[in-house]
């Protein structure tokens, strides 16, 4: 096989998946530039980015699909409770949150699945 037939999915991925949206972000980033952080379109936008992300994250916990089906429910809800707490208890590290909230849920999945 040739070389670029094996990085064939791999420029597919980049040339599908990735370019179409950075142009976005990129574009987003020239059009921001010149706006007030506390204009009002902007307090708006972080309102409407903040609320899907937690749109996302609540339908990953409750409806969970997959793999993560198979984990108990007071098990997903308890591990994005405790990245919570360790993201404000950290003076709001996400990196820590995250962390904390993946253990909590490794180690329950594999408490409770096993």
């Amino acid at each position: 096989m040739s070389a670029i037939g094996e990085l064939s999915p791999y420029l597919v991925l980049i040339l599908a998946g990735y370019l179409p949206n950075e142009i976005w972000r990129v574009l987003g980033l020239v059009l921001a530039r010149g706006l007030n952080e506390d204009s009002e379109i902007v307090i708006w936008s972080r309102a409407v980015a903040t609320a899907i992300l937690a749109g996302v994250i609540a339908k990953l916990i409750l409806f969970s699909s997959g793999a993560l089906a198979n984990i108990p429910l007071s098990v997903r809800v308890g591990a994005a409770v405790c990245g919570f707490l360790v993201f404000l208890l950290l003076k709001r590290s996400v990196f820590a949150g995250v962390l904390v909230g993946e253990a909590v849920l490794l180690l329950g999945g594999y408490l409770f699945v096993h």
